[in-house]
């Protein structure tokens, strides 16, 4: 016999509540855990997949880990120190990019920038305010980055939690099954398949459109001669997951800078006399860039790699972020798109069961 319901729900709040006073007082602790378990979770259909080639999980984890430690290697040794170094070169030259923006402002609009001009005396502010904070900023991110993951735990810890996590994730799953309720076994493998849909569709898919995206966008403004391709390419590609936010910032970011860069940049000798001229077509490419790639993203990433509807709406999804990462931190923004999604999930579930109950239909109602 079942329990009633309100000892049911009593129960279930008292585990939603243990996972919030844990996440409180064990954030920092657990973190590698929730990054190992993150990383297995990704990794554990292609694990799959190898399986049914032939491998054994052993060995289809061992081909998975080895893959991942040279991409690993690689990015230390090539994007990195690039990342880091475009990172601090653009701190460096926001104020002399609003000192251009003000000459423009003031050569088109001399009324509106006087000497007293409010707008003015905004521009200046606010290039001096990047470059005096910015580095203070970088700064600051990375000793706290530090201070909550350090080198031993990047570089040790997760990975070897990653590694057993991916090793025995069958066996972690199929043990989890069979501690369910015996009486709300299907409802809950049902709710666990939506969620696990969710999931897979926003963290592998979407994950997987951010990567090649951003990917795409870093080698392509690169080659398109922009100094700061591989930042703005970073920014774009992490942001994607926000439909057209990421390629809106990353769009006005990169032909702003490329304004900066390209504009009255080309010498032009006439005889004795050397004028300067606006690269247009340096302009339009890297304008062209981020066209190409809101098609491709549109028309072959998403749908191909996503899908449909994945459940997680933009605006629930930067609710979540929002509040678990001002409540629990660094830890709270990892879990928070999981647990927004299985949110979702049993919002859903509550939602079609109310609409079958008396409540919704009323006594008098017939279908």
């Amino acid at each position: 016999m079942a329990l009633p319901v309100g000892q049911q729900a009593k129960y279930w709040s008292i585990a939603a509540a243990a996972f919030l006073v844990i996440l409180w007082f064990l954030g920092d602790v657990i973190l590698p855990f929730v990054l190992g378990g993150a990383i297995a979770y990704c990794l554990d259909p292609l694990a799959d997949r190898l399986e049914r080639a032939g491998c054994s999980r052993t060995v289809a984890v061992s081909i998975i880990t080895l893959i991942a430690a040279l991409i690993f290697v690689l990015l230390i040794l090539l994007v990195i120190p690039t990342l880091i170094q475009q990172t601090a070169a653009l701190i460096d030259t926001a104020p002399e990019l609003f000192g251009r923006l003000q000459a423009w402002l003031t050569d088109r609009f001399p009324q509106i920038l006087d000497e007293s001009s409010t707008i003015r005396k905004q521009l200046l502010a606010i290039g001096d305010t990047i470059q005096s904070k910015g580095g203070e900023l970088v700064n600051g991110l990375v000793s706290s980055a530090l201070g909550l993951i350090n080198i031993l735990v990047l570089l040790v810890v997760v990975p070897v939690v990653a590694f057993y996590m991916l090793l025995d994730w069958d066996n972690m799953t199929a043990k989890i099954d069979s501690m369910l309720p015996r009486d709300h076994v299907e409802t809950i493998r049902s709710i666990a398949r939506d969620i696990d849909a969710t999931l897979a569709s926003f963290i592998r898919g979407q994950g997987t459109v951010c990567l090649i995206l951003g990917t795409y966008y870093a080698v392509a403004l690169m080659l398109a001669g922009l100094n700061f391709g591989l930042i703005v390419g970073f920014i774009a590609g992490l942001i994607t997951f926000i439909p057209y936010v990421g390629a809106l910032v990353g769009g006005v970011l990169a032909v702003g800078l490329a304004l900066f860069q390209f504009w009255s940049s080309v010498e032009v000798a006439d005889g004795d006399t050397i004028t300067y001229a606006t690269n247009w077509v340096r302009i339009g490419i890297v304008a062209g860039i981020f066209g190409f790639g809101q098609f491709l993203e549109g028309n072959v990433l998403t749908p191909k790699l996503v899908g449909g509807s994945i459940g997680l709406h933009p605006v629930w999804l930067l609710f979540a972020l929002s509040v678990f990462g001002s409540l629990f931190g660094f830890v709270g923004m990892l879990v928070a798109v999981p647990v927004a999604a299985m949110l979702g999930v049993v919002t859903r579930y509550g939602l079609e069961r109310y609409k079958q109950s008396l409540l919704y239909r009323g006594q008098s109602t017939d279908d």
